[in-house]
């Protein structure tokens, strides 16, 4: 297959950086494999713009810790502060200063922090399997449909109710989303950002509060979360001990942004039409459409989509799907077995081989958990009576046609669901790189597909700190049209004889 016939880079020209001076704003964006601190900078005078310098980068990943999988949290908040600290320098040698720093990571996990503010032990990490167990003990004290029918959110057993279930002991400690800690740690300032909130299971989805209704029958303490706090505001400034450590003014802003990475990279998703889908493709898939109010109907529930709140109180109605951690696990397998192709190389290989070949569900829990993909998936392809040869480029054929199959289920799921028509699909984050995903995917869904940015989740929560700053202003959508001025964008037409 080639993808190099229908697709075009739209100009980047239009964002070129105006000759006014800068306002510079620091992003923390985590995700579950890795972390970056960015450094943008956005200019006004004429058109504004937006300028990204990654300052510093940081593997994450799961750790064994007295037998459970949980986060290096330790490790984790270290690397934000040699990160905080190579911005200010950065800033510093040109003049600049740190207007604030913004945190967005991945969702739904926590740390418990007691009244002295330490943490009680290091964050479990979604990919355990501890939660399994307590989701029938919730479902008997909350129906399944009560709960979606008020938080409107999709069944994971990795759910932060189904966590918090979990827990032995939850006395005179108080849960901070992962953000909310990193911030909490940064500030002393306890709060939750409502983007996040939204992942809990314990969240109404109209009201945009907590379920406080939810905590009481599960017997959790209503400040069991601290109080909620929208993209925008401010959570506190600086620690005296940390400003001096990594070198920034203490009167410098921790600001709340879309501390979900998914809410932060939708609002910069490169829309100026109404009737778009998104695809926030990385370790995982976030595939829906943006809505003004929740879908909480009975269909909707057993479609298994759910209603995130994002900037602006918008709502991300999606499906959380599998991703492109099925191919870095199976790379992953694969260099230990010596054998490391190039990514481009390893994706050239799959676009070469034919259309029709066997797909799986990426969305089983069976790929949850790191420990040889590849096998994994082969043993899956068996169970429908297929083969899949022994072959990375195989599999990785395998894994991208099964994303695009299931992105365009989803969307045409949600269209009908929502009672909305999609005219474009767009694919941002770090699969938005990957042409062989793209093409797919725009044969699959037979609609045009934008891709880019990559850094859709750093613009979005440097736009929301920059709106904050004053620095620009405006609705999503003029926040939005700074990314299409400045960003490259390669369009994808569905090719006909593949569909």
């Amino acid at each position: 297959m080639s993808t190099g016939r229908t697709h075009e880079t739209a100009p980047a020209s239009a964002g070129a950086v105006s000759a006014g001076p800068a306002k510079v704003f620091a992003a923390v964006d985590i995700g579950a494999s890795s972390g970056r601190v960015i450094l943008g900078r956005v200019r006004a005078g004429g058109d504004n713009s937006v300028e990204l310098e990654v300052v510093h980068r940081f593997p994450n990943g799961v750790v064994e810790i007295d037998g459970g999988l949980r986060w290096d949290f330790n490790a984790l908040f270290g690397e934000v502060l040699k990160g905080l600290a190579a911005a200010a320098t950065v800033a510093a040698a040109q003049g600049e200063r740190v207007a604030s720093i913004g945190i967005d990571t991945w969702a739904v996990d926590y740390g418990l922090v007691n009244a002295a503010g330490e943490l009680t032990g290091q964050p479990f990490s979604y990919r355990d399997d501890r939660s399994r167990t307590a989701v029938e003990p919730v479902h008997r004290k909350l129906d399944p449909a009560r709960l979606y029918g008020t938080t409107g959110l999709q069944f994971l057993q990795f759910n932060t109710i189904y966590q918090l279930a979990s827990e032995p002991d939850l006395a005179g400690v108080q849960a901070l989303l992962i953000p909310d800690l990193i911030a909490f740690l940064l500030t002393g300032q306890r709060r939750t950002e409502a983007t996040n909130a939204s992942t809990t299971g314990l969240f109404d989805a109209v009201a945009g509060e907590w379920a406080t209704e939810f905590l009481t029958a599960l017997g959790l303490r209503k400040d069991l979360f601290p109080p909620l706090i929208q993209p925008g505001e401010t959570v506190g400034t600086l620690l005296p001990a940390i400003a001096a450590q990594v070198g920034l003014p203490q009167d410098t802003r921790v600001v709340a942004v879309g501390s979900h990475d998914t809410a932060s990279a939708v609002a910069a998703v490169p829309a100026q039409e109404e009737n778009f889908a998104y695809i926030s493709s990385g370790t995982w898939s976030l595939v829906g459409l943006e809505l003004k109010h929740p879908v909480l109907t009975e269909a909707s529930r057993e479609a298994n989509f759910t209603n995130e709140r994002g900037v602006d109180g918008t709502i991300r109605y999606l499906r959380n799907m599998g991703g492109l951690w099925l191919l870095s696990e199976c790379q992953r397998t694969w260099a230990t077995e010596g054998f490391r192709p190039e990514l481009p190389a390893l994706l050239a290989a799959a676009a070469a081989l034919p259309p029709g070949g066997p797909q799986i569900n990426p969305d089983d829990p069976c790929f949850i958990a790191p420990d040889n993909m590849p096998e994994r998936i082969r043993a899956a392809v068996r169970l429908v009576g297929e083969v899949l040869p022994d072959d990375p480029a195989a599999i990785t054929r395998c894994i991208m046609d099964s994303l695009a199959t299931g992105y365009a289920r989803t969307i045409r799921d949600a269209e009908r669901l929502a009672d909305r028509s999609v005219d474009v699909v767009h694919v941002v984050g770090g699969g938005s790189q990957n042409r062989l995903l793209c093409q797919l995917t725009a044969d699959a869904t037979g609609r045009k597909v934008v891709a880019g940015p990559v850094e859709a989740t750093a613009l979005g929560n440097v736009l929301v700190q920059a709106r904050a700053a004053g620095a620009i202003d405006g609705v999503l959508r003029d926040l939005r049209a700074l990314v299409v001025a400045g960003s490259p964008l390669e369009v994808f037409a569905p090719e006909l004889s593949r569909l």
